[in-house]
């Protein structure tokens, strides 16, 4: 009877191990994952800012330096030039790491995943890559042309969207939102867009207005621009064009 009573205990602890997700590796994993790539960028930041600081104290010091032989001096110089690569180098690297994750995306819990497909699923504006965490809105069903204001019918699928990025598996992560054109260039509304970096960047900016509205924290969200700079294909068809007018939400690690 104490033996059929210890079973029957162990079997409760374990299923409330399961529904509260304790015991889910992958998790716990893609957590571990994304801390360690927040962690690493913050430190090389970091460094960045000591490396910064050493600088500008030398700088000071060449500025100021009275009673130095020139030996001396020219050791101060060699430090600021070694500084100077240095920061470049740890700039570089940074830029590097960002624009990988952007590129690639990051893996996200299966739970936030299946959510994020059905909600492109149900939704003709977007597309979802579940290898890289990666949405796509088409800018044609988001905005009318030429304009940076998301069109009525638009605005309830980024509402769905920011409710799916509030929710408790989602918390851990931040996101990117990156506008892009056609080779078109501005016609009608240079007063407001002067080039397509700027209405790609203002059509990012408007999207994250719109998910702060929603609810999401200004602090989960950046916006970017890249105009016709990075198009999916080639800008000589119609297909192409449209193809390439579009809006992109990198889900990234908190931090990064």
């Amino acid at each position: 009877m104490k033996k059929a009573s210890l079973i029957a205990i162990i079997g409760i602890c374990a299923f409330m191990l399961l529904a509260s997700g304790c015991t889910n590796p992958e998790l716990q994993g893609l957590t571990d994952q994304n801390q360690l790539q927040a962690k690493n960028l913050k430190d090389l930041r970091g460094k960045l800012r000591i490396a910064q600081i050493e600088l500008n104290q030398c700088k000071e010091q060449l500025t100021t330096a009275k009673g130095l032989n020139s030996p001396q001096m020219q050791a101060l110089k060699d430090q600021i030039a070694l500084l100077n690569e240095d920061i470049a180098a740890k700039v570089a690297l940074i830029n590097q790491m960002r624009e990988g994750l952007l590129q690639g995306g990051v893996r996200l819990p299966m739970e936030l995943s299946l959510a994020l497909k059905e909600f492109a699923e149900n939704n003709d504006i977007v597309t979802f890559d579940e290898a890289t965490g990666i949405l796509k809105f088409k800018s044609d069903l988001l905005f009318k042309s030429g304009s940076a204001d998301v069109i009525d019918s638009a605005k309830a699928g980024i509402a769905s969207l920011a409710g799916i990025m509030n929710s408790e598996q989602a918390g851990q992560f931040h996101m990117v939102i990156a506008g892009h054109t056609d080779s078109d260039p501005i016609r009608y509304s240079k007063n407001l867009h002067k080039t397509n970096w700027h209405l790609s960047a203002h059509r990012a900016i408007a999207v994250l207005e719109l998910m702060v509205k929603d609810g999401i924290s200004p602090k989960r969200l950046s916006a970017r621009g890249f105009g016709e700079q990075r198009p999916l294909q080639p800008n000589d068809t119609k297909e192409g064009k449209a193809a390439n007018r579009r809006v992109e939400i990198y889900v990234i690690a908190a931090g990064m």
